[in-house]
């Protein structure tokens, strides 16, 4: 690989200076006006945009399971729940493809690849004639979109590092966690004057307009000399690295098993509302009030984060995850299998603001021994906890029977290998602060790429 020049590029901040080393050269301490012609705020809210593409595609049909089972004339009315699950299928495991192919021709080629994927798959879905064609379509749409959550993160990675990276994800973060407060009731409201073939509209419609703005705005952000040869030996080398560290790989499989706890419930969320609760078009509302009580944990995670540790917060979190959902399991026994709303609703959103505490950690802990593996580890990351918590979480959806049992049997069942998998990354022992790699603990280099 050839060397950089002394006198480099600041390649994101568009300053020169200069650079005795091959190292990118550092940011500035306060956020730049813009970032390689794009202003900062502008680059912070596209990226979020482009990443809550997923979960407004997910979110947006939870009110939209019924209607599907009417229109369409399932047998069984689970066999919705496979319009989320399928979209987590394609989405989870098209990741591990992404990472490398950015690595090789560049961030905006792969990305604008993947959003003209899920568009025309958005539209296509609208003239689906069976359900067997619509759940087709709906993996392909997750194919898609499964650039979106790669490639963004890699674009920020491109521009910033350090507590500059971690803030702008942070930012991101507060946007793209509006979303599953909004589509719920997005859906719900295209419900009252059409059925779901209309939910597709809207979400092709909001893809069209991501695509279009990162056409004409998003620059390319990987450095021409990052490029990467494109070979199968890479993605094996970046699976060697994950699954032969031991704190990688069971971070990444407790992170997998939270994950199948979310898409349990998000499987499950409108048949829990309606069918068990008795609830009408407003039980999105209940629905946002925990995606909202999620978000603000999210947000004082990244306030307690540096103060306290990674571990501290999330095995605290996982701790009281795991108490919860056994706790609700044993209530829901000594009610029928259904206990009374005003015991599983807040009982639901203290388990989902432990997700604001858990996800972000055990994914951050999950990357810490890993060192540089660029874009290509940290698609297997993606692919092992979305895919693996796809599979997990539609197991448990499909063997909802009218009550809760089910639900939280699957809860406590994940929650409790969750549990284990954390302690086997930490040897055993919980709440055990250590240095990263970046503070000079130890590091795990990612082998050379096969040229």
């Amino acid at each position: 690989m050839p060397q950089r020049s002394s006198v480099d590029l600041a390649f994101c901040t568009g300053r020169l200076r200069t650079n005795a080393t091959n190292e990118r050269p550092d940011l500035m301490s306060s956020a730049p006006k813009t970032v390689r012609g794009i202003p900062y705020w502008e680059l912070v809210t596209l990226i979020a945009c482009i990443m809550a593409l997923n979960a407004a595609a997910i979110d947006i049909f939870i009110p939209a399971l019924t209607n599907i089972t009417q229109t369409l004339e399932l047998a069984n009315p689970n066999h919705a729940q496979f319009v989320i699950t399928s979209y987590v299928m394609g989405f989870g495991i098209s990741q591990i493809f992404y990472g490398t192919l950015s690595d090789r021709f560049g961030r905006r080629p792969v990305l604008l690849f993947g959003l003209c994927v899920y568009v025309l798959a958005s539209v296509t879905a609208i003239f689906s004639t069976s359900f067997a064609m619509l759940l087709a379509l709906r993996a392909i749409q997750g194919i898609g979109a499964a650039a979106t959550r790669v490639i963004a993160v890699s674009v920020v990675r491109d521009c910033f590092g350090g507590a500059r990276m971690a803030s702008v994800m942070s930012l991101v973060m507060m946007i793209f966690m509006a979303i599953p407060v909004i589509a719920p009731n997005l859906g719900q409201l295209v419900l009252f004057v059409g059925d779901w073939h209309e939910i597709f509209i809207a979400v092709a419609a909001f893809g069209a307009f991501v695509t279009l703005w990162t056409y004409f705005r998003l620059p390319e952000t990987q450095h021409p000399e990052d490029r990467l040869p494109l070979t199968i030996a890479r993605v094996g080398q970046a699976f060697r690295v994950v699954v032969t560290n031991r704190t990688a790989f069971a971070y990444t499989l407790s992170t997998a098993l939270t994950f199948g706890v979310l898409f349990a419930f998000i499987n499950q969320a409108e048949q829990i509302y309606v069918s068990i609760y008795g609830m009408g078009p407003e039980f999105t509302l209940y629905f946002s009030a925990g995606a909202i009580f999620m978000a603000f944990a999210s947000f004082w995670n990244s306030r307690l984060v540096e103060r306290f540790g990674m571990r501290h917060l999330s095995h605290g979190a996982m701790c009281v995850f795991l108490a919860l959902n056994v706790l609700h399991l044993v209530i829901a026994l000594l009610n029928g299998g259904v206990p009374p709303f005003s015991v599983y609703l807040p009982m639901t959103i203290l388990s989902l603001c432990m997700f604001g505490f858990i996800g972000t950690n055990f994914n951050a802990l999950a990357m810490d021994p890993l060192g540089h593996v660029a874009g290509t580890a940290s698609s297997v990351l993606g692919f092992m906890q979305t895919f693996g918590g796809g599979v997990l979480g539609g197991i448990v959806g499909y063997m909802y029977d009218g009550t809760l049992i089910p639900l939280l049997i699957g809860y406590v069942v994940l929650s409790l290998g969750a549990f284990g998998c954390a302690l086997i990354a930490e040897n055993g022992k919980l709440f055990n602060e250590r240095p990263s790699p970046r503070d000079g603990g130890p590091r795990v280099v990612e082998p050379a790429a096969a040229e």
